[in-house]
């Protein structure tokens, strides 16, 4: 007789020397890898616990944090993280069918859906880099404050001519108003965090009007005033604080969807090989619990990040 049942000497497929069957395998790295996913819902869970302490006591400085990150990317990154998950959930279903090919296109298209999510990340730190808003000095856009009016060493030793005097007088003159804003919308040269400008005056609206409304929280009162007058260095320390929750907890997934991403490589270069069957599929369904929890985590942070408060900015009331 040539059946597994009746051959002593048959291996099934991906079966580790520590097994005795396939079946204790299985729940083996099932209990493992649900192991796993409880430690990281602790994780993120001590981060939405930091998050939802400091918002319910400055929910005004959260509001106005929240309404300078864009929902356009994050409702973008959204919908890319669940087709994603669509792509991963039909990998698993065709390798339960041990169809090769069909897993390897729909690793792929997983890559890059994994791929995009973390090129829209980098568009929105680049845009946060370029707007002073990363919450860790020396890590934004250096921008000098006088940079009209600094003579250069080779014009220091140009003879002095009538030309040149009008040339330098003209220089020296401030730039017109317009040019300034559009150049120079804030002086940082030393890279650090900025709230300032139109965009101080915007959070301070959003502040003031809930003050006149009776909103702010007994926390607010104390941390947003000095001498009942609207503090901008606590109104900027406040919103500090929104944007290290915001890095933290985006950076910490997106580092999570990279380690995704090299899940996926290594399960490309096996479903190539034609390793996974439905007799042997376990790798490629831990996998996908795995980028499922990733996109899980997202789906709670779009909403929390990036919606919440955001219709403080059109005049909204709670």
């Amino acid at each position: 007789m040539s059946t597994h049942e009746h051959d002593d000497h048959y291996h099934p497929p991906g079966l580790q020397h520590q097994f005795e069957d396939m079946k204790q395998q299985e729940e083996s790295v099932s209990i493992g890898m649900w192991a796993f996913l409880v430690q990281e819902i602790m994780f993120f869970g001590g981060l939405f616990t930091a998050y939802l302490v400091f918002r319910s006591r400055y929910p005004m400085a959260f509001a106005a944090g929240s309404n300078h990150l864009d929902a356009f990317w994050g409702g973008l990154n959204t919908l890319v993280l669940i087709v994603s998950s669509l792509t991963m959930a039909l990998t698993v279903y065709y390798a339960q069918k041990g169809k090769r090919m069909a897993q390897v296109y729909l690793i792929l298209a997983t890559m890059f859906f994994g791929a995009v999510f973390l090129g829209v990340k980098a568009i929105e730190y680049t845009d946060k880099y370029n707007h002073g808003l990363v919450p860790v000095a020396g890590l934004n856009k250096r921008t000098k404050a006088e940079s009209h009016s600094t003579p250069n060493a080779a014009s220091a030793e140009r003879p002095t001519t009538q030309t040149n005097l009008e040339s330098q007088e003209k220089n020296s003159l401030p730039a017109p108003k317009s040019e300034q804003t559009a150049e120079h919308a804030y002086s940082d040269p030393r890279g650090e965090f900025q709230w300032e400008g139109k965009t101080f005056e915007e959070s301070a609206e959003i502040i003031l009007e809930a003050q006149k409304k009776g909103y702010l929280t007994e926390y607010e009162k104390v941390g947003y005033f000095t001498n009942k007058e609207l503090d901008q260095k606590k109104v900027r320390d406040k919103v500090l604080i929104f944007y290290w929750i915001y890095f933290v907890m985006t950076g910490l997934h997106a580092l999570h969807m990279i380690i995704g991403l090299g899940l996926m490589t290594w399960l490309l270069w096996k479903a190539w090989r034609g390793t996974y069957s439905a007799e042997y599929y376990s790798p490629v369904e831990i996998s996908g619990l795995y980028w499922h929890f990733v996109d899980i985590v997202w789906i709670f942070l779009f909403p929390l990040l990036y919606l919440l408060g955001r219709h403080f900015l059109h005049g909204g009331g709670h």
